[in-house]
C-alpha cells in the first residue's frame, strides 16, 4: 500500500511580518488539501536586522524595535506548552496585528494569548531577554537553511533525495485559497526541488492584501 503518512513541513514565521501572515494562511489551505502537517517555528526580523540599524529606513527601524515582544512571547509559549500552541497563537496575533491594525503592546499580546487558550502572564516575556537564547537558536536553524539575505517565512521539508528541501517564501498576495493554494504548493515544490534552482522574482506591484 502507498505511504499515506503526511509530510512534516517546518514553517518559520515572525508574527509581525504581513507577508509571513499571508503565507501562513496559505499553509493552512495546503494542510487541508495536501498530505502535509505543518510544524510552526519562530524566527525574528528583529534578530535578523539587529546589526543593520544604520542601513535600515526609519520606518523599518521601528518595526525591528517593536518586533521583539511578539516573538519572545511565542518562544515562551512554545517552551512551556509545546510547538502545537504556535498555530493558534500565530492566528490570534496575526488577526490583531494585520487585520485589526492593533499596536504591538501588552494589551494586544494578552488578548491574543487568551484567544489561543494560553495564560496572559506569558505576555511578561515580551519585556525580558530570558528567552532570547531559544529565540536565536530557532531563528538560526531556519535562516541557515536559506541564507542571511532573505527573511521570513522559511519553509523546509524532507527532499526526495533525503536531503532537506528549504526555501524562503513564497511571497504572495492575497493568500491563495482552495485549489489555487494546492497548485501553488505543487509548483513551489517542483521548482524548489530542481537542482541548481535559486530564484524567481519580480517587482511587487502591490502591498499585502490582508482581508
Amino acid at each position: 500500500m502507498p505511504d499515506t503518512a503526511p509530510t512534516t513541513v517546518d514553517f518559520w514565521f515572525d508574527p509581525v511580518c504581513p507577508w509571513a501572515w499571508l503565507t501562513s494562511r496559505w499553509m493552512l489551505e495546503v494542510e487541508r488539501l495536501r498530505p502535509v502537517r505543518v510544524r510552526r517555528r519562530v524566527m525574528s526580523l528583529s534578530v535578523l536586522n539587529e546589526h543593520r540599524h544604520d542601513e535600515l529606513p526609519e520606518r523599518y527601524r521601528e518595526i525591528v524595535r517593536t518586533g521583539w515582544g511578539p516573538v519572545r512571547v511565542c518562544i515562551a509559549a512554545e517552551r512551556k506548552y509545546g510547538a502545537e500552541v504556535l498555530g493558534p497563537l500565530c492566528t490570534a496575533l496575526g488577526t490583531r496585528l494585520h487585520l485589526q491594525g492593533l499596536a504591538r503592546d501588552r494589551a494586544t499580546l494578552v488578548a491574543a494569548l487568551e484567544e489561543a487558550g494560553l495564560p496572559a502572564q506569558l505576555a511578561d516575556a515580551a519585556d525580558t531577554d530570558a528567552f532570547d537564547s531559544e529565540l536565536r537558536a530557532s531563528h538560526r536553524e531556519g535562516i541557515e537553511l536559506v541564507g542571511q539575505e532573505v527573511g521570513t517565512p522559511v519553509i523546509a521539508l524532507p527532499g526526495a533525495d533525503g536531503a532537506r528541501l528549504a526555501f524562503f517564501g513564497p511571497v504572495v498576495t492575497p493568500a491563495p485559497r482552495g485549489e489555487s493554494a494546492a497548485r501553488l504548493w505543487d509548483g513551489t515544490l517542483l521548482v524548489a526541488s530542481t537542482p541548481g534552482f535559486y530564484e524567481i522574482k519580480r517587482t511587487r506591484q502591490t502591498g499585502p492584501v490582508l482581508d
